[in-house]
């Protein structure tokens, strides 16, 4: 990881690939990921972990299915959500977004319960930053 400080913004232009996390930094055992996205993600569950979101550029949706019933939360730029560990989720950005998320190292992008992966959905734990 870089000593140095790093523009967000550089970071995400180094990349177009959506739903495919760039590592930006590590603070302990955990990635700070960045993500450009658009459309639909999938559902998915984190059994052992939460997932935090802030949403950095456009309007972010997060579905949940909740004992409760199902219901959506919508994130406007700068706003911030955490899903509860083994709560079913499925982002979805409409216009497109731009995210950050801490995930322990090594925390798969699709949970460890998912729908089938489509094609566009990078299934990786977060790829190395290069600007």
């Amino acid at each position: 990881m870089s000593s140095e400080p790093i523009s967000l913004s550089t970071a995400l232009a180094s990349f177009d690939a959506l739903w495919s996390p760039r590592i930006v930094t590590r603070v302990n055992d955990y990635d700070v990921r960045i993500a450009k996205v658009e459309g639909e993600h999938i559902w998915h569950v984190h059994d052992e972990t939460d997932e935090f979101f802030l949403v950095l550029d456009g309007e972010l949706h997060i579905s949940l299915r909740e004992p409760e019933g199902e219901r959506t939360v919508l994130l406007p730029q700068g706003a911030v959500f955490t899903v509860p560990r083994g709560t079913e989720h499925k982002p979805y950005a409409p216009s497109g977004a731009a995210i950050l998320m801490f995930e322990p190292t090594g925390t798969p992008t699709v949970g460890d319960r998912h729908d089938e992966i489509p094609e566009h959905v990078d299934a990786t734990t977060g790829h190395a930053l290069s600007t």
